[in-house]
């Protein structure tokens, strides 16, 4: 099973972002480590809101449950995919 059966396609470029935010956010060094997991977890649901209420014909409240659900975990699981490379990525430096 691949990492692709979890994520929308179109949200796979969510984790790219994600993983250039990190690097960004490190290289400033105005926040402390240990947080920018947090921040990589609420950006990623955030950006996933804004793509899943921009495409879904929300006509109920069951509708808008469902894309509030969406958007939860597609921002947890591309922010934890874009989590996971940048530790692949640290650990084959060393």
């Amino acid at each position: 099973m691949a990492v692709t059966d979890y994520i929308k396609p179109e949200l796979i470029i969510v984790a790219v972002a994600l993983y250039f935010l990190d690097m960004g956010i490190r290289k400033t060094g105005l926040v402390k480590e240990k947080f920018i997991p947090l921040i990589i977890g609420v950006s990623g649901v955030v950006i996933c809101a804004l793509y899943v209420f921009a495409t879904c014909q929300c006509a109920g409240a069951a509708d808008v449950a469902m894309a509030a659900f969406t958007s939860v975990t597609q921002g947890l699981v591309v922010s934890g995919v874009s989590i996971f490379a940048k530790q692949i990525i640290k650990g084959k430096e060393k």
